[in-house]
């Protein structure tokens, strides 16, 4: 006797549809899956059998063969372990072909026959509205998170008896509904604020613009001086995330198994900030069976990485890939899977291996090559994607017992979601959303300057030894800084502005150990 029935498994961050198809026939006990199964997959055999046992149910003795179909790609999970176990009652005849082929179906089940939560099933119900299923069935823990997808009925359930019920028609199992709305309302933000972080005006405004325009920034300084501190609080100033954010987003931490029990959405932009020991596919991702990695996980966020020297260089120089194409896509002999990744790079570092070099307060105890060793660990083509570089000196000890609270976030996220308003507006027909992300064409469309503010970056470039990667930095930032304040044109101040926010791409004597490895006095 042959049951069809329909799951889920995902690739990437999608889903697609998976159908488990048992046959029951007459010859020597036997449980075979066929299908490309890996090791937890195979392992289902013997869940399915105790769960059924241990439900009330005669496990047949007869030859039992399940196919998961396509056959041609790789299957992992324990998702399937309900699909089997219902596939075989039906195929006994416990349960109507015609009723239960209306449902997508996925759990794992324990040996007594609670049904345990599985990963992607967020993504699974997305597939499942778009095949035109009635509903699908999911475990309880995951009833919250699969309930966001409006148009389809999402049944949650605890034990395979339960399902077994329902499908003979002797229960009901109600439908899971999720309030969106109070989801969003319930976000109450970022604990931490910029009015808590005493001094660095200065930074506190680079970050507002690196908010502003999606601007990957680098902070230089010595320990102590608030790098760590100012960043945690980026979150605070950047725009709330839309329901589509959210639900990509969501599919991503789905997948990964990174959700809390019974979260629906998540409603806060990611900040992911690794240990400098993570391994490149910790940071990108990868495995046997790829999962997404630290870039990934940040997406629509903010990624911090503090004490970015001390990251791995081979680490660092697989992220430059993800910087500009805002993808990561991962090959194995098995699958070719694409996470997105389009996250906020946000770094920090000292400027020497003691960390006070150029501080004035303390004596720098490096030499030239400790320093040029201890800089060179960040590679040039990776310096070119950071747009903004900025200085974060010691705190004084006036700024410090200072009593008046300085801006607080809410302030600056006004401005900051108005300027990624007027962005939206700009590039509503294009795949991009904010200014960092514009191409050479859009920079010379949308970046026209006038005659006093070319003779200025003309100047720049010249005195400062600027690139030309750092002059259409230059004018993206430029852009951003005149979309905060409300000017279509990009003005002189604005290019001044602009150009400050470029101090490690400068020629000075400051600057010239990242040059030639030495400090000319």
């Amino acid at each position: 006797m042959l049951a069809k029935v329909l799951s889920s498994a995902v690739i990437g961050i999608d889903a697609y549809l998976v159908e488990v198809e048992v046959d029951i026939s007459p010859g020597l006990p036997s449980f075979t899956t066929v299908g490309l199964p890996e090791a937890s997959v195979k392992e289902s055999k013997e869940r399915v059998r105790t769960a059924i046992g241990n439900s009330g149910y005669m496990f047949p003795d007869d030859r039992i063969t399940v196919n998961l179909a396509p056959a041609n790609i790789k299957k992992e999970g324990t998702g399937f372990d309900l699909p089997m176990a219902l596939g075989i009652l039906c195929a006994m005849r416990l349960i109507p072909q015609e009723i239960l082929s209306m449902y997508l179906i996925l759990g794992e089940l324990s040996l007594d026959g609670r049904i345990k939560p599985v990963n992607g099933s967020l993504p699974m119900a997305i597939a499942a509205k778009d095949a035109g299923y009635s509903g699908i069935i999911v475990p309880s823990d995951n009833g919250r998170e699969a309930s966001v997808v409006d148009g389809i009925s999402v049944l949650p359930a605890k034990t395979l008896n339960q399902v077994i019920d329902f499908f003979r028609g002797f229960t009901n199992i109600e439908p899971q509904k999720t309030d969106i709305s109070a989801i969003f309302e319930g976000y109450s933000g970022n604990d931490s604020d910029f009015s808590e972080v005493m001094g660095q005006e200065h930074v506190k405004r680079a970050l507002e613009v690196a908010a502003a325009g999606g601007h990957n920034l680098i902070m230089i300084g010595p320990p102590g001086s608030g790098k760590t501190m100012l960043a945690k609080r980026i979150p605070s100033v950047l725009p709330p995330l839309s329901f589509a954010e959210a639900v990509e987003t969501t599919k991503i931490f789905s997948v990964a198994g990174m959700l809390e029990k019974n979260q629906a959405l998540i409603t806060a932009r990611p900040f992911r900030s690794p240990h400098h020991t993570i391994s490149d596919a910790g940071l990108i991702g990868g495995g046997h069976f790829p999962r997404p990695g630290e870039v990934s996980l940040a997406h629509n966020g903010v990624l911090f990485l503090d004490e970015l020297p001390e990251f791995k260089k081979h680490v660092l120089e697989v992220m430059r890939q993800p910087l500009e194409g805002m993808k990561v896509t991962i090959s194995r002999a098995s699958s070719t899977v694409t996470y997105p990744a389009g996250f906020m790079l946000i770094a920090a570092m000292n400027p020497c291996p003691c960390g006070y070099y150029s501080d004035p307060r303390h004596e720098c105890s490096c030499t030239l090559q400790q320093i040029s060793r201890y800089r060179s660990k960040i590679s040039g083509p990776l310096m070119d994607r950071i747009d903004i570089h900025v200085e974060v000196p010691a705190v004084s000890y006036k700024d410090l017992v200072g009593k008046i609270l300085t801006e607080p976030s809410a302030d600056i996220r006004k401005r900051v979601s108005a300027a990624r308003r007027v962005q939206a507006r700009r590039f509503e027909k294009t795949k991009i959303f904010c200014n960092a992300q514009m191409s050479n064409r859009q920079i010379r469309q949308h970046c026209v300057i006038g005659d006093a503010s070319a003779a200025l970056l003309e100047k720049a470039v010249d005195k400062l030894g600027l690139s030309a990667r750092a002059y259409n930095r230059i004018l993206k930032i430029g852009r951003t800084i005149a979309d905060l304040e409300g000017d279509a044109d990009i003005r002189v101040n604005h290019i001044s502005e602009a150009v400050q926010y470029r101090s490690l791409d400068r020629g000075t004597k400051k600057y010239q150990v990242w040059e030639d490895g030495g400090v000319r006095k």
